[in-house]
């Protein structure tokens, strides 16, 4: 199916507004990324470069680099979000619950939604077999939380022509890969339902701070401001903004501060409402018809 059949064209101003209970405005959908980067595979990241610019197996400080994350960086994000009341939904390699069982465990025994990010971190256009990556992501990650998993993210946002089909066959409901609305809309595929959550690129500490090389406070700046102008549009028609963070960049010492005040503020506003992906979801159904899309 040709990519730009797979959603309708909607203009915002056209559309029927969605509407929250009470004085909400603005739905916030905090995402926090579990990755598992095995040190003996090429890495998905470098944050150093060693000299000459080469690449190389096995690439210690850039693994280690990661391996912070999961042994540091995700309790200072676990505590920021515990603190608030916020749960997120994890986007969760299937690996994850078997090579870091006690990060895992401590985000089952949080509330924490589990959302599928393939089996391995690899762009999906290269893995060899991509059902059964998709699949066996459903498998894993259904063993190990004890329900079915709603949602859906690539890694890096990649997929194929065939993705949308064979997410709808393995049972996913959702996927964050479409990053082009403030609002949820129905991807279309040949299988059945399958809706798109919107994720971020402007919220997202990847690209802010591993592209843009930007200061540790850009993401609260960025996210106040961005507040803003959904609060304002918020009041004719619900917005969706997605928060996405990774262990080993937002719960480094220098940025957890920054990361926790974004909590502190959001929380205090009658305005934000924040939903797991799953609550979006049903969130949108229950006032949307596809039809409209």
């Amino acid at each position: 199916m040709n990519i730009k059949d797979r959603i309708n064209y909607s203009a915002i101003v056209d559309r029927k507004p969605l509407i929250l209970p009470g004085d909400g405005k603005v739905i916030v959908w905090p995402v926090v990324n579990l990755e598992e980067w095995p040190p003996e595979l090429p890495l998905p990241r470098r944050v150093l470069t060693p000299p000459g610019e080469g690449g190389h197996v096995p690439d210690i400080p850039n693994w280690c680099w990661s391996e912070y994350g999961m042994r540091i960086g995700v309790w200072r994000l676990m505590e920021a979000l515990a603190e608030f009341n916020v749960t997120p939904t994890v986007s969760m390699n299937g690996t994850v619950p078997k090579a870091y069982p006690r990060v895992a465990e401590a985000a089952l025994e949080a509330g924490w939604e589990f959302m599928g990010h393939s089996y391995i971190q690899k762009p999906m256009y290269e893995i060899e077999d991509e059902a059964e990556a998709i699949f066996k992501t459903m498998e894993t990650m259904r063993d190990f939380c004890g329900y079915k998993p709603r949602g859906w993210m690539g890694p890096g946002l990649t997929q194929t022509e065939n993705t949308p089909e064979l997410l709808v066959e393995a049972g996913f409901e959702y996927t964050a890969d479409w990053i082009l609305d403030d609002q949820p809309c129905e991807v279309k595929t040949q299988k059945g339902k399958l809706y798109s959550i919107p994720y971020t690129t402007e919220l997202n500490d990847i690209p802010i701070m591993l592209s843009q090389n930007h200061v540790s406070s850009i993401l609260y700046d960025r996210t106040m401001d961005y507040f803003e102008t959904l609060l304002r549009e918020g009041e004719k028609n619900v917005r969706i903004m997605c928060i996405a963070v990774h262990p080993y960049i937002h719960g480094v010492p220098h940025r957890i501060k920054y990361f926790r005040q974004i909590f502190k503020e959001l929380s205090d506003n009658p305005a934000v409402v924040f939903m797991t992906g799953s609550e979006i979801l049903d969130w949108y159904l229950l006032q949307h018809s596809p039809q409209e899309n």
